[in-house]
């Protein structure tokens, strides 16, 4: 296991480079993070529990990658939770921990392929961010929602370093078309000394 990969993950700097990192790195993605402590899919899991009663309800986990964050969800009660990601590799890792409905591959860019109210939450942990899911999906996922719908994403330090990612959150909320519910910082990838905001954004 090659601890390269980490030092990788933050250089990507498109849809392309971000999907060969991920297909390589797809084996030992689980191990290396697990040896580094993350604690961000938890974070996130227990952050859409507190804030959506019904876990019945179909929950999308946007980047899941090898399904950490769709166990996590799992782990809290969610029954019906769907992935999407851009690497086919991480995928057929997320599809041997059989806790998803569906697991579909997107491309960068792509409309995300489901409409308003589809899904009572999305969920993107540890994915928005430098070298990973540029801010630019901020706008497709919260236009994804209905009303009432939540979204809940962490930001690490990288992100946090630039104005830009908490300025597309701040936009949809300081102009009234989303409330913020929770929003807290703490451990990302504690081994590394990286921490994360972790949110949960309501669409009015």
């Amino acid at each position: 296991m090659s601890k390269g990969f980490l030092d990788k993950a933050y250089s990507a700097s498109d849809a392309a480079g971000v999907r060969s990192l991920y297909d390589d790195w797809a084996q030992s993605y689980d191990a290396e993070l697990t040896d580094n402590a993350y604690a961000t899919p938890r974070r996130c899991a227990e952050a859409v529990a507190t804030h959506l009663g019904d876990k019945s309800l179909p929950v999308l986990d946007f980047g899941c990658g090898t399904g950490l964050s769709g166990q996590a969800l799992a782990a809290t009660g969610f029954e019906t939770i769907d992935g999407i990601d851009l690497s086919a590799e991480m995928l057929a890792q997320a599809r041997a921990k059989q806790v998803y409905r569906d697991l579909r591959q997107i491309d960068g860019g792509a409309p995300l392929g489901h409409a308003p109210g589809d899904y009572a939450a999305t969920v993107a942990a540890g994915v928005i961010g430098v070298g990973a899911a540029p801010v630019t999906v901020i706008d497709p996922i919260m236009e994804g929602l209905a009303a009432g719908g939540l979204f809940v994403l962490s930001l690490n330090d990288h992100a946090l370093d630039l104005p830009e990612y908490e300025g597309a959150l701040d936009s949809w909320i300081g102009s009234g078309r989303a409330r913020l519910l929770f929003k807290e910082y703490g451990p990302h990838i504690p081994r590394i000394g990286l921490k994360a905001n972790v949110y949960v954004i309501e669409k009015s």
